[in-house]
């Protein structure tokens, strides 16, 4: 039986065998064995979940990678956690490395917090904790109604660049404001040069109408039905005029620091389009940088990224076995990868032990 002398189970809520891997490697440092379930698909596309062994009583931890298909694994990931709900487990933990729909996680014109609606139906189907990693914005957590506990993949990061050769030549990069304060704290903690990408390449919102020119035009429908006159913009009280706001205009892409002669390694926390690190890497090789790596956390490389770093002036990309990318690395050789099981694997032996997570964030700041 899937029983660790500690009286836990480790079930992989994942239906595609590419993504039990990291499953795999997780359970082989814990000493257990993965949970006897089946998860599969239906010819009409359902999901069914069956356990196969007794989890009354007992912590269950779900190890869920997110493949390609997002929401077929949110999918098998609730049902799970409702069919051990409904077999009496007493706490259903998820390891969720990479979030999904954490890129959703603010109001965008008429849209909605999607990480939030999805934080609700984890609470629903029954898990009591979430173990994942480098949420996109930290504030995610305060979507959840129970413990979530983000790990950092920053310490595996710094390693593999401790590891490069040519250390008094490294320098850090960042391709936007959002990610200045995680280069500043890799620079800080390396003691490297820091430069900044100022500016981007092209417009990332719309300045399409969101309902914000408010009342609405007013046509006149007097005179002949195929006649359109011009509409007419009336303020919201007679007399009143709001102020004009002038558009704004994002510059080019400029770097401020020096790259000459020196390896510029990107850093972000997700790499999913890879047209901004294509057009960063080609400026900051204009700029004479020897060599240029993009390091994240999550290596989502959707679409024809595989084909576009190939193609492009980056040297080299590192990421995590936070989502699995083996397909990928396959189409591109730059594509590397850095194992993160062993930080998963003693979370889950802590949090069970009732042991202090204290040790986990040692030495790693809030900008990691």
């Amino acid at each position: 039986m899937n029983v660790a002398k500690s009286g836990y189970h480790v079930f992989c809520a994942n239906s595609t065998p590419a993504c039990t891997e990291l499953a795999k490697k997780i359970t082989e440092r814990l000493g257990v064995e993965l949970g006897k379930s089946v998860v599969y698909q239906e010819s009409n596309r359902e999901t069914r979940v069956e356990i196969k062994e007794s989890v009354r009583g007992q912590t269950i931890f779900i190890i869920q990678t997110i493949p390609r298909d997002v929401n077929t694994a949110i999918m098998e990931l609730l049902i799970m956690a409702y069919a051990l709900k409904t077999s009496c487990a007493k706490n259903i933990i998820g390891v969720i490395p990479y979030f999904p729909y954490s890129k959703q996680c603010k109001m965008r014109k008429r849209g909605s917090i999607v990480c939030k609606l999805l934080a609700s139906m984890l609470a629903k189907a029954g898990l009591t904790h979430i173990i994942t990693m480098d949420l996109h914005q930290k504030e995610i957590q305060g979507f959840f109604t129970f413990p979530v506990d983000n790990l950092r993949a920053s310490p595996f990061l710094l390693q593999y660049i401790q590891e490069e050769d040519h250390k008094e030549h490294l320098c850090l990069s960042s391709l936007s404001c959002r990610c200045l304060f995680r280069a500043q704290s890799y620079a800080e903690r390396l003691r490297l040069g820091l430069a900044v990408m100022h500016g981007e390449a092209q417009c990332s919102e719309s300045d399409m109408a969101d309902g914000r020119h408010s009342p609405p035009c007013v046509r006149n429908t007097f005179g002949h039905p195929g006649l359109e006159l011009p509409c007419k913009q009336q303020a919201p009280f007679p007399g009143i005029e709001l102020p004009i706001m002038m558009a704004k205009e994002k510059p080019p892409i400029t770097v401020v620091g020096d790259v000459g002669g020196r390896i510029a390694i990107i850093v972000d926390d997700i790499i999913d389009d890879v047209e901004d690190f294509v057009a960063t890497a080609e400026i900051l090789k204009e700029r004479g940088a020897y060599k240029i790596y993009v390091m994240a956390t999550h290596g989502l490389l959707s679409a024809d990224a595989p084909r576009l770093i190939e193609e492009s002036a980056i040297d080299e990309v590192v990421v995590t076995n936070t989502v699995p990318h083996e397909v990928q690395k396959l189409q591109c050789p730059k594509i590397k990868t850095v194992d993160v099981s062993m930080i998963l694997a003693e979370a889950i032996r802590r949090i069970h032990n009732g042991e202090s997570m204290a040790y986990l964030f040692r030495n790693i700041t809030v900008d990691d």
